[in-house]
């Protein structure tokens, strides 16, 4: 996520016209109306042809290929910000299906990387959760990951399905940083008080840090900004601990650590 918002800021950098991003580059409010400001904002499919557009730039989660071969036809330019983590599981996904797999995706239908990874996984694709009760599958089961899920639902999905399917392969596409900050988090909310999480509120892998934090039976706060920090979460605390989603700049890391050490008479551990 880092990648695509350095390609958006230096896209604004050029001062050039007409440039969008196709749906918010990232799940992150404060990115969005940041680049607005330097005169980059999201647009929708249905938007495009009522733009005068110079470049799109495709989001971090990936698009559908169908979508991105109808705006390539329009003859924009394109600017593919793509994690390259989303595109190797697009690229399991139709290896899988070309092999004759059906194809299951373990992730949250709504989301857009999940319906980007649906469109290259053919017609019988079948999108599962941890929670899913998986009947009616086909002999041959092919597994791809949204990129954000965390381990723990990828091995409950995977003994599941082995009691259904004769045959089943798998791909690990969960983001490296990902399962790495999840562990991290975790090690850390079983140290301290508090646990503030910083990010998005509609961000999957900011979420997940909350609710593990959660889990944990840690007092947890997920905000997006310093704003929202009330010193009555740290009353009685010693330490505090701090957190982010991938998508979440340092700069406002920054804001939400010195508001709280502005509370005083805390120590914070930070991410």
């Amino acid at each position: 996520m880092k990648r695509a918002m350095d390609i958006t800021f230096r896209m604004a950098d050029t001062n050039a016209k007409g440039l969008y991003t196709l749906g918010p580059i990232i799940h992150n409010p404060q990115v969005i109306e940041k680049l607005k400001k330097e005169g980059i904002s999201p647009i929708e499919e249905e938007e495009v042809g009522d733009r005068d557009i110079d470049a799109l730039i495709i989001r971090t989660h990936g698009i559908p290929w169908q979508l991105y071969d109808k705006i390539a036809a329009r003859g924009f330019r394109i600017i593919d910000a793509t994690c390259p983590f989303v595109k190797k599981a697009q690229h399991y996904a139709k290896l899988l299906k070309k092999s004759g797999y059906q194809v299951v995706i373990l992730g949250d239908i709504d989301h857009p990387e999940v319906r980007g990874l649906m469109s290259y996984a053919g017609d019988d694709v079948v999108v599962v959760d941890e929670h899913s009760e998986l009947q009616g599958l086909k002999s041959k089961v092919g597994i791809v990951v949204q990129t954000t899920q965390p381990v723990e639902a990828l091995k409950k999905v995977l003994s599941k399905i082995v009691e259904h399917a004769a045959e089943v392969k798998f791909y690990n596409t969960i983001c490296n940083s990902t399962a790495l900050r999840l562990k991290e988090t975790e090690d850390m909310a079983r140290k301290v008080d508090v646990m503030v999480v910083v990010g998005g509120k509609n961000s999957a892998n900011t979420t997940q840090l909350a609710s593990l934090c959660r889990s944990l039976s840690v007092k947890t706060h997920h905000i997006e900004t310093a704003a929202e920090i009330e010193p009555a979460w740290f009353e009685g605390a010693q330490t505090v601990g701090i957190t982010a989603g991938a998508s979440t700049p340092e700069w406002i890391i920054k804001e939400v650590e010195d508001r709280i050490r502005d509370i005083g008479g805390i120590s914070c551990n930070g991410k």
